[in-house]
């Protein structure tokens, strides 16, 4: 059964409009009252169903992401799983999409926030205009860090920060010091753009990663909704001390819709996470919906747009998504500054949590939210305000 609409006016403590910074903050960490929204629903049961966002009372600002370039926009989020070169196990790597000049897919800088020393270094500084990858260099939601240390990361990249004149882009591997030492291209890979599921074996390796740049023109009038992204399984073997290689590709879902966009670039799956039950869960921005593709790790053919899980509701075009400890998805959205818990074998929308209630927007926190990560911990999430360029830890 869907839930009820949520209230259209946030409640409770709204957070300060922050100026956009032009270069790396040191900041004091900044505590602020969150209210969730409960789910009702003709059951009275539903009211009382536990999640882990009602468990979260308050989220702290980190600091600022924005490199010595100038770089914007923080897209991506991913906490080390090991410990290699400049990388601690536990940090916090964020990308940045944008440059200083706030242009869309033409930020090059990945940062690296230690939680233990409260210190943002740069990780990685990829030359803008990258020979091997087609287009040049937009970094995007599409990244991950694997145990043997290489981090691989998307790139969306565009010339004049819209998609007129984008390229196709590819994946970039970084090393443990954050060097390229290669790419990963080819007719299935348009526009990396959603945050990776992965397997990770250590010697071989799984990526799970939308694409959402098929056939999409400039963002002029009202550009159309192209029924072509994807989700492609890109299955590597990792011999010990050499680059990654392809092994098998395979497209396990396809069709969703993707648009250009004048204030956000491009819309397309941008979430996906991987169940316990080999279902692989995608966020349909445009679709307004969250879709499984079942046996995600092993089937051979396309699954489609996949099955609806639960549409509308609080979603508010949901974009990057995780899987929480408890089975849950936790999917930030795009157009108030919302996460939204989802219990994904029943469809139920459990809560809604403002994370950004920033008035500057309407409603509060459009626009403002974008990629998500669990900490260690499990009890804590991880996640960016990227119209003030801020990490900030929801717990």
């Amino acid at each position: 059964m869907r839930p009820p609409a949520p209230l259209t006016e946030p409640i409770g403590s709204f957070i300060q409009s922050w100026a956009r910074p032009a270069c790396a903050l040191s900041l004091k960490w900044v505590f602020a009252v969150v209210i969730a929204t409960p789910i009702l629903s003709g059951d009275a049961r539903a009211a009382e169903q536990k999640g882990l966002l009602e468990t979260m009372k308050r989220h702290s600002i980190i600091t600022s992401t924005v490199p010595a370039n100038g770089d914007q926009n923080p897209y991506a989020i991913v906490v080390a799983p090991v410990s290699a070169g400049k990388i601690q196990q536990g940090d916090v790597l964020v990308d940045n999409f944008n440059d200083r000049n706030n242009l869309q897919g033409l930020g090059t800088t990945i940062v690296d926030y230690n939680p233990t020393t409260k210190k943002l270094s740069l990780f990685a500084a990829i030359p803008r205009n990258l020979p091997q990858c087609p287009g040049g260099v937009g970094l995007t939601t599409a990244m991950t860090m694997l145990k043997t240390g290489w981090v691989i990361v998307g790139s969306l990249p565009s010339r004049d920060g819209t998609t007129k004149t984008k390229g196709q882009g590819c994946l970039i591997i970084l090393d443990v010091q954050g060097n390229v030492s290669g790419t990963l291209t080819g007719p299935n890979i348009n526009g990396p753009w959603g945050n990776m599921a992965v397997i990770d074996n250590g010697t071989t390796a799984t990526l799970f990663v939308s694409n959402t740049g098929f056939d999409v023109g400039p963002p002029d009038d009202e550009p159309p909704v192209v029924n072509k992204a994807t989700v492609l399984r890109i299955e590597l073997s990792i011999p010990e001390g050499k680059l990654p290689t392809v092994t098998k590709e395979t497209m396990i879902a396809s069709g969703f819709g993707e648009r250009a966009d004048k204030d956000v670039f491009i819309i397309g799956p941008t979430g996906l996470a991987l169940g316990n039950d080999g279902v692989l869960y995608v966020s349909d921005a445009l679709g307004n919906r969250i879709a499984a593709i079942p046996n995600a790790a092993t089937r051979a053919d396309s699954a489609g747009t996949g099955r609806e899980v639960t549409k509308d509701g609080l979603l508010k075009r949901p974009l990057a998504m995780i899987m929480a400890p408890n089975g849950h998805l936790l999917v930030t959205n795009g157009l108030n500054g919302q996460v939204v818990e989802i219990d994904p074998q029943s469809g139920t929308q459990i809560y809604a949590r403002w994370v950004d209630a920033n008035k500057a927007q309407s409603p509060p926190g459009s626009g403002d939210l974008f990629g998500i990560a669990m900490a260690p911990t499990g009890d804590s999430f991880y996640y960016v305000e990227d119209e003030v360029n801020m990490l900030v830890l929801a717990h």
